[in-house]
């Protein structure tokens, strides 16, 4: 009984805890008033900010104008550049276009000087054709010249073929040999052409009736010294050389 005397004295006495009552306020009640307050403060948080970066000198709208023209500067350099990286790449073509026509132009205009020379040699022989006619040779060898190229180890061979005033008219059938001696290792070697090649040797034949120009390339080995180079000309079905002439390099 003292026991439960005490309970009711410590729950309902004068030393009991103290009740409050407050009015119950719902959660967006409270959000609505705490909000604004949030807000203001946030607003002048960046007032103060925006403020200072002016009063230091930073302005923000004409900042951003600023970075607004210089992306737009960007953008109009960059399609620049590419226009005239575009123009340069024709330009470049051009020039390469240009280089290999100037090399052709030069080729032609090479070519052209040889078959100039050419044509003064057949004239310097035509010109002196009545004397040559009154050889009695059958066949004969005019203007016989063989040339070094540029090219190591390469010779230009090239002659006039011209049928004598008796079988002129008549159709010469035959083939030739160009037989190139010379130094090569201390041994003397001699070179035939055309060699055992069914191509070229087909380039070797003739078949002529007044006269007919020969050039031929010949090609021998680079360290071989050439001394002479000798020419036989031979009728189809005679094993003797209708005619030979052999022409000795300086």
């Amino acid at each position: 009984m003292r026991s439960l005397k005490r309970s009711i004295k410590r729950r309902f006495g004068i030393s009991a805890t103290r009740l409050s009552v407050r009015p119950h306020v719902p959660w967006y009640i409270r959000w609505a008033i705490t909000t604004p307050f949030f807000l203001m403060a946030g607003f002048l948080v960046w007032w103060s900010y925006d403020a200072g970066m002016e009063f230091a000198g930073f302005h923000r709208g004409k900042a951003e104008t600023e970075i607004a023209v210089l992306r737009q500067r960007v953008v109009e350099l960059e399609a620049e550049n590419s226009k005239q990286a575009n123009q340069l790449a024709i330009d470049e073509r051009q020039g390469q276009m240009l280089q290999a026509s100037s090399d052709e132009i030069q080729m032609q205009i090479k070519l052209l000087q040889d078959e100039n020379t050419l044509l003064k040699d057949d004239l310097a022989f035509f010109q002196n054709l009545p004397l040559a006619g009154g050889s009695d040779a059958e066949l004969s060898i005019h203007s016989l010249k063989v040339e070094a190229s540029q090219l190591a180890g390469e010779y230009h061979c090239r002659m006039l073929l011209v049928q004598g005033v008796q079988r002129r008219g008549r159709e010469f059938e035959g083939e030739m040999v160009v037989l190139v001696s010379g130094q090569q290792a201390g041994q003397k070697v001699v070179i035939q052409f055309p060699q055992k090649n069914a191509q070229e040797m087909g380039d070797y034949r003739l078949s002529f009736k007044y006269y007919q120009r020969v050039d031929h390339v010949l090609k021998i080995p680079a360290e071989m010294k050439v001394n002479s180079v000798e020419v036989k000309v031979f009728e189809s079905g005679v094993q003797e050389p209708k005619i030979k002439k052999m022409l000795v390099l300086s």
